[in-house]
Formats: structure tokens, C-alpha cells, sequence
């Protein structure tokens, strides 16, 4: 583990207590030389035992690794000829025990008819297979999240890469819908369009953005970052940002101020940092390019890891498209305004990250982070030991 200050900079207080807190990560394999793709990736408690499990979901299954022993236990297979792509998990009704859907028959470019989405019903044992019950779909369908909605309740929003015929970016925008689950699961989800207009949308992220009870959603396109809200039951758009970006995550500066991290464009080669205006209007100034030296850059995640009371930035790449070294980088924001960044290297070529989560699996109160890879075919957890 490598670390690099970006830019230089004059040492002040709050630069010497950041750089003082190192990350260090111990890591330990979970699968090796075992992930046909392992796209989709959570972190939620599936059995009730108030411990943290990695749900996975691979080329033709949906897995589950059980905390702390990471025994896997495989709950649905072949849900489609094609492959899984995506996965969310959440406690929808309290019982300490997630519910999980999944998106799969995924085709890249193929924008008329690919895609789909089950609801997973589990059984009264969870190692055991799942029932699966497919729902209407989107083509390319790629994305997925559960939203915490008004007094405790909970839909379902689906995202595609691609609008429905359109090519390369040109044409319909996307469709980005929220499912409403029925009593029971089992019986017609109704729906409703959350946003139409984006292309090429790699990438989004519930958040919850002004402290009412109601997740909002952060969604990055080819027309930028955008935030999707509701009021008065329906949805708003705000532009947060222009670049064309992939990934998108938000957090909170040294100062409190938020902050996105993204990577650009889709599948790019740069991440960035913007932070919100002052007057909480208009589009966000990008304070910081992170890094500008990878390839194929496929996921961020957001977490205080150093336990400094702010938050820094984890990115990972796969290096596939063009081919080239992959890894994870740590990044610190080293003064209040977040103009000034450390640099930390968490892994190297010997993960090609597919998607990376983070959150506290062996309950010592700091976030590890969990990283699944297609090309070196394995799935990893880099315990926090700081």
C-alpha cells in the first residue's frame, strides 16, 4: 500500500491530523479463481443474525456469503438465458432480514427487448433456493436500488444503460422506474416513471438529501449528475453537475459541505470531486481530479473509513476496455474545502473490480470495503485495520 499527497500542499492543523490517520486494509479471499462476472454486489444482513453478509450476484446465480465464516449459499440460478447484472438488498419491514431483488438477461447494446426483473421470495431457510417472480422490465436493464419512501415504506427503482432503441446514446432517453410491492409479492406491481430523458446512465445512488423521512436519488448520464426528488408525489430533476459520468456517489467534506465523487464518462478514465454551491443552487464546482491514470473505471464507494468524522473516496477499475493494470484507490481529502487529496493504493492488478461496496462486517465500528472481479475471477474483503 502506496500513498501520495495531490497536490502539494502547506501543512496546516487539520492537514496534520487527516494525514496522520493511514488507511490500512487487511484482506482476505472469499472466492478465488471462482466469479464468472459477479456484476452486482450488496451488503445486508439475509438471515437475521445482526451480521453483515456479501449477496453477490454472478453470471447465471444469485449467492449469498454467510458472516463470518463466508460459507456460500446459492438461492437462485438461470433466472435468464443470459446473464445477471444487477442486485439490491434492504430490510423493508423491520424483521432484521433483507429482501432482495435482481436484474438480469443482460445484453449491452441490445435495446428493444433484453432485460428483466425479479422479486426473490425467500424460503423459511434462507440458504435454500429462493422463489423468483419476474416483474415488467425495460430493455437493458442495468441498475437497481430500494428507496426508502414516506413513513417507512419502500419501492423498488430500476434503472436501464440505454433508452429503448436507441443507439450508442441516440434516441429515447431511458426510462428509470419505480415499483410499488403489493402486499402480496406475488400480485400485479404497479409503476411509475421516475425520469425519461437520460442516456447512456451507467450508474445511480439513493441518498438522502434534505433530512426528510424520503430517499432522493443521485443518477449519473451522458447529460451529467442529475438529482431526482418527490414532492407532492412526483418527481422533480435538478442538474447537479454536466460531464458526461458513470459513477456517482456523495459524502461530506471536512467543512460538512457534501460532496459527489464520479468517474468519467461511463467505463472513463478520470474521477473528480464537485462540492455544493454555497447557495444550495445552480451546478456544482468540481474541486479536484482524484486521479486521471486508470482504465475502465467501474466503481465508487463513499465511507468515513479513517473515522475522522468525513469521508473519503474508494475507487475501483477494471482495466478491461482498454486493457491495462486494474486496482483500488483511496482517496483523502487533506484541508476543509476538499481542494487537496491524498492518494492511497488499496489493491492492484490482482483485482479487476466489477463493483465495490463498503460497510462494517466484523462489527468494530469501521467500514471495510468488498470488491467482486470478472476478469481475475475472485471477490475480496479488505478489512479495516486502522
Amino acid at each position: 500500500m502506496k500513498a501520495r499527497v495531490l497536490p502539494a500542499l502547506i501543512l496546516s492543523a487539520l492537514t496534520v491530523q487527516l494525514a496522520a490517520a493511514t488507511p490500512e486494509f487487511k484482506w482476505r479471499e472469499v472466492e478465488i479463481d471462482k466469479i464468472e462476472i459477479g456484476y452486482g454486489l450488496q451488503l445486508a444482513d439475509v438471515n437475521g443474525d445482526q451480521k453483515i453478509d456479501i449477496i453477490l450476484a454472478d453470471k447465471k446465480t444469485i449467492q449469498w456469503y454467510e458472516n463470518p465464516n463466508w460459507q456460500k449459499h446459492v438461492i437462485a440460478k438461470d433466472l435468464t438465458e443470459r446473464d445477471n447484472v444487477c442486485i439490491t438488498a434492504r430490510d423493508l419491514d423491520g424483521d432484521g432480514k433483507c429482501e432482495i431483488a435482481v436484474g438480469g438477461q443482460w445484453n449491452f447494446k441490445e435495446t428493444i427487448k433484453d432485460g428483466a426483473v425479479f422479486y426473490l421470495v425467500p424460503p423459511e431457510d434462507r440458504r435454500k433456493p429462493w422463489t423468483p417472480i419476474e416483474l415488467h422490465h425495460e430493455p437493458n436493464v442495468h441498475r437497481m436500488h430500494w428507496l426508502k419512501g414516506a413513513a417507512g415504506s419502500f419501492t423498488l427503482v430500476v434503472k436501464p444503460l440505454r433508452g429503448k432503441g436507441s443507439v450508442d446514446g441516440v434516441g429515447p432517453g431511458l426510462r428509470i422506474l419505480e415499483y410499488f410491492r403489493p402486499e402480496n409479492p406475488r400480485r400485479e406491481w404497479k409503476t411509475r416513471v421516475v425520469s425519461d430523458f437520460t442516456h447512456l446512465s451507467h450508474n445511480f445512488h439513493p441518498v438522502n438529501w434534505d433530512d426528510d423521512p424520503e430517499e432522493e436519488l443521485i443518477s449519473a448520464s451522458k447529460e451529467g449528475v442529475w438529482l431526482f426528488d418527490r414532492t407532492d408525489g412526483k418527481w422533480t430533476k435538478r442538474p447537479l453537475t454536466e460531464e458526461f459520468a458513470g459513477e456517482i456517489r456523495d459524502g461530506r467534506l471536512p467543512n460538512g459541505k457534501r460532496f459527489l465523487a464520479t468517474v468519467e464518462p461511463m467505463h472513463g478514465d478520470q474521477a473528480a470531486a464537485y462540492v455544493q454551491p454555497d447557495n444550495g443552487r445552480g451546478l456544482w464546482k468540481r474541486l479536484a481530479v482524484l486521479d486521471d491514470s486508470f482504465k475502465d473505471g467501474h466503481a465508487v464507494a463513499i465511507a468515513d473509513y479513517l473515522g475522522v468524522g468525513s469521508d473519503q473516496v474508494v475507487v475501483g477499475w477494471r482495466a478491461m476496455h482498454p486493457p491495462g493494470d486494474p486496482g483500488i484507490k483511496l482517496f483523502t481529502p487533506l484541508d476543509k474545502e476538499g481542494t487537496k487529496w491524498r492518494e492511497t493504493v488499496i489493491s492492484g492488478k490482482a483485482l479487476a473490480v466489477e463493483d465495490i461496496k463498503a460497510a462494517d462486517l466484523d462489527g468494530d465500528g469501521k467500514p471495510d470495503i468488498v470488491a467482486a472481479a470478472r476478469q481475475t475471477k475472485n471477490l475480496k474483503i479488505f478489512f479495516n485495520a486502522l
